[in-house]
Parts: structure tokens; C-alpha cells; sequence
């Protein structure tokens, strides 16, 4: 979505945005949405599943997606969007683009927030992701290994890594061959450093095929669908033989979320279970 929403709305100026629903901006919205009508889009950025505006004033606009929320451009071969939350009237010379902040679920939100070295306040508290230029590998190792979590657990932990959820945890853990429920003091650096590399590599893969879509609540901002969960191999698939071994796929709950795993290739060892 940054990718989508950088490539079609960098350079536009806001000419008018609405909030088109009492919930759409967050309390701690320094600002009501309509202030920043007159700035300048200078790029999109993101840390986890954060994204802000970058402008040409020192505000920026931060939305969270949540559930459901999405950015669209409206289009006029497409339907129009259902759940529209707040609408951005954009214009670039003489070119003008109407973006808007959909949301069935409007469990999402928007706001306008101050930055500090270049992060904006409700985005402080979370990690930088595996895409991040700063990204330390070692101390994360390092934060996993003091812990005593299930590894599922830890991957969804965005103040420790942001940016993976739970489709791409449960694919990382099945390439890596490591049980959901493994707990991360007694797993080996190596086999913790195995975890994280997959995530990176599942993640990747997942960008480049534009995302998972189950239904059209998960598209792009042009209303495209991403073909990743063609490739899922542990992810929902349920009784479905393991591309690895053939052993039917189980699911399980781990910390309130699915989880999916083979019970071959990700054995849970005793070890595993010290608390």
C-alpha cells in the first residue's frame, strides 16, 4: 500500500479533506484532518503497519489500517468504495485525484501528529521492521534470547520487530521448520536468526506478489488484489497435506491468534516447554 499510495499521490496538493465519520480521527489528533488542506504530499512513509504522509509543513498525516481500513483511488471503472471514513481531494497542475479512507470495520483511524527524528508520536513505541535501513539484527537475536515467550508470540510482538502479522508468522515458522510454541530462551541464536531471516524472505516474496488478499477488504489502492496466499504453505490450510512431508496441517491457538503448523517438520521439544 505505501508503494501504491507513493507512486499515485506524491506531488498532489490536498485540496479538501473531510471527515466523513465521528470515529476516522484518533482523539490524540493534534489537529482536526481539515488543517492540512493546502499541503503538499512529498513522499509516504511507513514503519510496521503505520503509514504517514510526508508534507511539505512540519505535520504528518498517520493512518493504522486496523482490520479493514484501506486507501483507495477512486476509479471510474471500479465500484465505488462502500465504508468511506474521510475523502481527499487531490490536484497536481491540472490533473485532480480523489482518494479515500475506506473502513467496514472502522476499527482503523487517522490523525495529524508532530515528529520526532523523523517518527511520528503514536508510531515511537513501535520497532523498526526488517525493511528498515537501521535494522539491527543482533540486538534483536539478542531481545529474543532474554525472553521466556512462545516464538509465535514474539513474531507478533511489534515492539519487539514490527511489520510481521500473523499469515507471514506462521509461514516464517513453517520455512524455518520451528513449532509455534517453541519458547524463545530455549530456542538456539542460530535457529532464532533461521526465524527471522524467513520472515524477511517470506515477506519480501509477499510484497513482490503485491500481498494476501482473501476478499476485497485487502486489495490495493488501485483495487488490485495481491496472489501471495497462492503461495501460503502453512497459513489456512488447515488438514491440507504439508508441501514439505505430506502430513496433514494442524491449527492451533497461540496467544488468541490461529496458528498453523506441520506436526512433523515443527516438532515441539521438551525443552521448548520451560516456562
Amino acid at each position: 500500500m505505501r508503494r501504491g499510495l507513493a507512486h499515485l499521490v506524491r506531488g498532489y496538493r490536498i485540496e479538501d479533506l473531510k471527515e466523513l465519520h465521528p470515529r476516522v480521527r484518533k482523539n490524540s489528533s493534534v489537529m482536526p484532518l481539515s488543517s492540512l488542506n493546502g499541503a503538499r504530499i512529498l513522499d509516504i512513509a511507513r514503519r510496521g503497519k503505520f503509514l504517514w504522509f510526508i508534507f511539505d509543513r512540519p505535520e504528518v498525516l498517520v493512518a493504522h489500517l486496523g482490520m479493514s481500513g484501506q486507501f483507495l483511488v477512486n476509479s471510474p471503472d471500479r465500484p465505488a468504495a462502500r465504508h468511506v471514513r474521510a475523502e481527499f481531494t487531490l490536484s497536481k497542475a491540472l490533473r485532480k485525484r480523489t482518494l479515500v479512507f475506506n473502513d467496514q470495520r472502522t476499527f482503523g483511524w487517522i490523525s495529524v501528529e508532530q515528529t520526532r527524528e523523523g517518527i511520528p508520536t503514536s508510531v515511537q513505541h513501535i520497532a523498526r521492521d526488517p525493511f528498515d535501513p537501521s535494522f539491527d539484527i543482533a540486538a534483536l537475536l539478542q531481545n529474543f534470547k532474554k525472553r521466556n515467550i512462545k516464538i509465535k508470540s514474539a513474531l507478533l510482538n511489534q515492539e519487539i520487530m514490527s511489520g510481521v502479522g500473523n499469515i507471514y508468522a506462521d509461514e516464517a515458522l513453517w520455512r524455518a521448520r520451528v513449532h509455534p510454541e517453541s519458547i524463545t530462551s530455549a530456542l538456539s541464536r542460530k535457529k532464532i536468526e533461521s526465524v527471522v531471516e524467513c520472515a524477511i524472505e517470506v515477506m519480501s516474496e509477499a510484497i513482490e506478489a503485491g500481498g494476501t488478499s482473501f476478499d476485497d477488504m485487502y486489495v490495493h489502492v488501485n483495487g488490485e488484489s495481491g496472489f501471495f496466499d497462492q503461495s501460503l504453505s502453512a497459513y489456512g490450510q488447515t488438514n491440507e497435506p504439508c508441501p514439505r512431508c505430506g502430513t496433514p496441517i494442524r491449527r492451533i491457538i497461540v496467544g488468541q491468534r490461529s496458528s498453523h503448523f506441520c506436526p512433523r517438520c515443527q516438532r515441539l521439544f521438551a525443552t521448548s516447554l520451560r516456562l
